[in-house]
């Protein structure tokens, strides 16, 4: 049957699964739009592109589905380009589709003419600049294909207006690609030997995880996998919630802001198993003396992240999945008691760094930002999909919030994108309307897409907001603390900020505040009840800094445990 471009990319978002896209209609999308009125596709109407970018983001990272966003040409695609690089170094599976002027009049400046396919390419998987409408559908199947197979990422489709009007032959989809084997990534078998004559011999093992675990849907592999073999585990910010923060193997975050005895078991461990990690430099801290005493093993899915930023001694290209799926097998083969027995001296040395150095702050007649996060835990138990902006709010909730289930911890950890909480605790929220949905944000980067509220409030989404608002831009604040002889340039926004309990009224959510360290927990409790989105605003200690901290280019070893505490 003969179809226009836009009928086409309806049929085609329907064939892949789509129930949900988040947009922001304009001129040139308006034949899409007119196909979305007449479809059962949900369409959720943000305030600015940006937040369509992130809500597609929160929406994927919770449900593990593709995220979809729809866009106008010009600057309507330009506002999504943070959204995508958040996406793109965080490996979140989205398709973008932007529109474009028509095809003639590429290249000329239109009118909101923008070459966002040249501006997009260095931070997408794969993006496609559609000339034909006829190559429309098979476009859309390819890019869905894209965005989730491998290492995911997002994948922009620029739509030009007269192709979407343009009619062809439309034919549903038989196959996911017709003809084309899916890639397959086994491990080397030889490789897995290696790795378990290492388990076998090790004194001193760390598994060191990241979000790798959580896209391959792998944690009730990686769980096996360390119980078997007692072999404590510590994580990146983006593998937080892969392994159970209540479990005893559990050693908390490593890095800048990990916990002491992460970075010491790491710095001390002969053997060092790392799935899933591309080995960030907020994670390494100094290169040299990362893990230097260490065998390491890689398991990485993508090839172009193994012996890029740490050199290893075994490379295992392989899904995580399929790799700790075969460990698993030869480990129910071998005396696993003996090597459980190994580990206890190791576990014994780790309990002693835990009560050394363990997560701890000390409260006053202020509000401590930690308490709060401490509190929101005890109160949800845990049971929350918590998403946060970025700085000091983010670092506080990876260290005091216990995350048990993968895809319930949603941050910008590549690009680190202040404002990126809100829109994704939307796109989280429609992703799972009956579940409860957390924003922790500063006062600071909560404003940077504080206009969703009004999408929250417009959709009836009982998204919560807790905002730590110390009168900072907190994170760049500390830094300037230490290393700056704490001139505060620009980062002391005391009095700059509106009254964020009436903004909330504004908006028509519920808006709450608390002052007193007494009134956490109440606030928190009547903030959560609460039907509707709501703004909790907790007025917290002002030069409250995040520690333990390894200063840019140290080793791990060296962290001050606390304002001019160094171990």
């Amino acid at each position: 049957m003969e179809l226009s471009g836009a009928q086409i990319l309806i049929r085609s978002f329907m064939e892949e699964g789509v129930d949900t896209i988040f947009g922001y209609p304009g001129g040139s999308v308006l034949d899409i739009y007119d196909e979305l009125y007449k479809s059962s596709i949900k369409h959720i109407l943000v305030r600015h592109e940006q937040g369509a970018a992130h809500a597609a983001d929160g929406y994927a990272r919770a449900s593990g589905k593709v995220g979809v966003c729809l866009v106008t040409s010009g600057p309507g695609a330009t506002n999504t380009v943070t959204g995508i690089a958040t996406a793109y170094m965080d490996s979140i599976p989205m398709v973008i589709v932007t529109g474009q002027v028509q095809t003639p009049f590429i290249g000329t400046d239109a009118f909101q003419e923008a070459d966002i396919t040249g501006i997009t390419r260095p931070c997408t998987k794969h993006n496609f600049l559609v000339r034909r409408v006829d190559e429309l559908a098979n476009t859309v199947r390819e890019a869905f294909y894209i965005a989730r197979s491998g290492r995911p990422g997002p994948v922009l489709i620029d739509l030009p207006k007269d192709i979407m009007q343009a009619k062809a032959e439309y034919r549903e989809m038989t196959s996911l690609r017709p003809g084309v084997a899916e890639p397959v990534y086994l491990p080397d078998a030889g490789q897995l030997t290696e790795t378990l004559d290492l388990i076998k011999k090790a004194k001193k093992p760390v598994l060191l995880i990241g979000g790798g675990i959580i896209h391959g849907r792998a944690s009730a592999e990686l769980v096996e996998f360390a119980r078997k073999v007692n072999m404590p585990v510590t994580s990146t910010l983006m593998g937080l919630g892969a392994f159970p923060g209540t479990d005893p193997l559990w050693m908390g975050m490593l890095g800048m802001h990990g916990t002491y005895y992460a970075n010491m078991a790491i710095s001390n461990c002969d053997l060092l198993i790392t799935v899933g990690v591309r080995f960030s430099d907020r994670v390494t801290g100094r290169l040299a003396t990362f893990a230097s005493n260490a065998t390491i093993v890689q398991i990485d899915i993508d090839a172009a992240s193994i012996n890029k930023n740490v050199l290893v001694h075994i490379p295992i290209v392989s899904d995580c999945k399929t790799a700790l799926n075969q460990l698993n097998a030869m480990l129910d083969r071998n005396g696993l008691e003996a090597i459980r027995e190994g580990h206890r001296d190791w576990l014994a040395q780790i309990e002693g760094w835990r009560t050394e150095g363990p997560m701890a702050y000390c409260q006053g007649d202020k509000i401590k930002p930690q308490c709060v996060i401490e509190t929101l835990y005890a109160l949800t138990k845990g049971n929350a999909i918590v998403a946060t902006e970025v700085g000091q709010n983010q670092m506080w909730t990876a260290q005091f919030f216990r995350f048990n289930e993968p895809n319930t911890f949603l941050t910008s950890g590549g690009l680190g994108t202040m404002g990126y909480g809100l829109p994704a605790a939307i796109g989280a929220q429609v992703a799972f309307p009956g579940r409860l949905v957390v924003d922790i944000a500063g006062d600071g980067s909560i404003q940077m897409n504080i206009q969703e509220l009004a999408t929250a409030v417009n959709y009836k989404l009982p998204v919560k907001v807790v905002i730590l608002n110390n009168g900072y831009l907190g994170m760049v604040r500390q830094w300037q603390e230490l290393f700056y002889d704490k001139r505060y340039s620009s980062t002391d926004i005391r009095g700059q900020s509106p009254d964020f309990v009436k903004l909330a009224e504004a908006y028509g959510a519920l808006g709450l505040r608390a002052t007193k360290p007494e009134d956490v927990a109440a606030t928190l409790t009547r903030g959560l009840e609460a039907p509707g989105p709501v703004v909790m605003d907790f007025v917290v200690e002002g030069e409250e800094g995040v520690y333990p901290m390894v200063n840019p280019g140290a080793s791990l070893t060296d962290m001050k445990l606390s304002g001019g505490i160094g171990m």
